[in-house]
């Protein structure tokens, strides 16, 4: 098999991540920190466009990378309109809503735009794979109390897929054959049911519901929710970062990394320990939850993100859901290393890329 070499990009708010892979082996990576000043001259996200793919191309010559040495170039994908999992050829529908930002503006709906534009003067093919709108819920899943209210899937679908596909392969299984429950344990928590290869439930780690997470409220008693928002305390864009940036450990603790909150525990602080064990205890009932949703037929129960570096952390879930299936532990993220495996399955013909305009889910 020929050996593609493939550039991944990552936008994120303040910064893009580039990395160039010959097949498996990682050529060089790095974070390409973009000052304050020069963010702060573009009114919208999409402005910053140009002088990003211009900072990328840049680094590559600087690095020794002709560019037309890639064989393809692979984007994060953004807030586009719901579609299933997979990795998706960059198309003019595609770029049309990325430039729209028809679910919100986001750093990531530069990656596809940014893909496309290096790779389509070299003839070469661009992709993004698994954004955070992948969805393939099963119905009963959308259903809430309220008929005006349906359940969003948006979740870190490029890690679970990534690491979903990485336990089934340590437990001699194709994805598409495995039960998994997969929990990312980051910033925001996301916990979902891998039913042979589709994600059936997962808790909205955006804005919706869900654990307790470092920076985010996760599900709230909804009256007592209603009673505080309906007072003038508050205006709608608090309200917004009190449920994701200033909610959960933050609210609690005033911080949001998890290492200092570990280094509190160690130090014998027993409300950071207290508030520690609640959102283990939070994500262990979702986890329960997401048993049943699989009918106790699971292969393993998968902790990935910073939190799964935590042993304590991990200790107290896995006391409590252990007696599901066997708790396997694969800490941090490669969110690199996972676009270009998605690029590579394309290239090396193990999947056909999908087409973005295809796939869009009416729901």
């Amino acid at each position: 098999m020929p050996e593609y070499r493939v550039l991944a990009v990552n936008p994120g708010s303040t910064s893009t991540k580039i990395a160039v892979f010959d097949g498996a082996k990682k050529v060089f990576s790095v974070n390409l920190a973009h000052p304050a000043e020069e963010i702060a001259k573009y009114p919208k996200i999409i402005d910053q466009y140009d002088f990003r793919r211009r900072a990328i191309l840049e680094t590559l010559v600087n690095q020794g990378i002709a560019p037309e040495s890639i064989s393809a170039v692979v984007g994060r994908g953004g807030l586009l309109r719901s579609i299933p999992g997979g990795t998706y050829k960059v198309d003019d529908k595609m770029l049309e809503d990325l430039r729209a930002g028809v679910q919100g503006e986001h750093a990531s709906n530069l990656g596809g735009l940014i893909a496309h534009s290096i790779a389509q003067p070299l003839g070469k093919p661009s992709f993004i794979v698994d954004p955070v709108v992948v969805d393939e819920l099963e119905p009963l899943a959308r259903f809430t109390g309220r008929p005006e209210i349906k359940r969003r899937s948006i979740f870190h679908a490029l890690n679970h897929k990534a690491i979903a596909r990485r336990a089934a392969q340590d437990l001699g299984k194709k994805y598409e054959d495995a039960n998994l429950i997969v929990a990312h344990l980051g910033g925001g928590i996301s916990i979902a049911a891998h039913k042979k290869g589709k994600v059936v439930d997962v808790n909205n780690a955006l804005n919706g519901d869900g654990p307790i997470a470092p920076e985010r409220a996760g599900t709230l008693p909804a009256w007592d929710l209603i009673c505080l928002v309906l007072g003038d305390k508050y205006t709608k864009d608090d309200w917004r970062k009190m449920l994701a940036g200033k909610g959960g450990v933050m609210a609690y603790l005033g911080v949001n990394d998890m290492r200092e909150v570990e280094e509190r525990v160690k130090k014998g602080d027993e409300n950071a320990k207290e508030i520690l064990e609640a959102v283990a205890y939070t994500c262990s009932k979702e986890i329960g939850a997401r048993a049943a949703i699989l009918e106790g037929k699971v292969d393993a129960v998968v902790l990935t993100g910073g939190l799964a570096y935590d042993k304590l952390f991990v200790e107290w879930v896995s006391k409590r859901v252990g007696f599901i299936a066997p708790v396997k532990i694969y800490p941090g993220e490669d969110e690199m290393q996972a676009l270009v495996e998605g690029a590579l399955r394309v290239l090396s013909g193990e999947e056909k890329a999908k087409t973005y305009s295809d796939e869009i889910k009416e729901t």
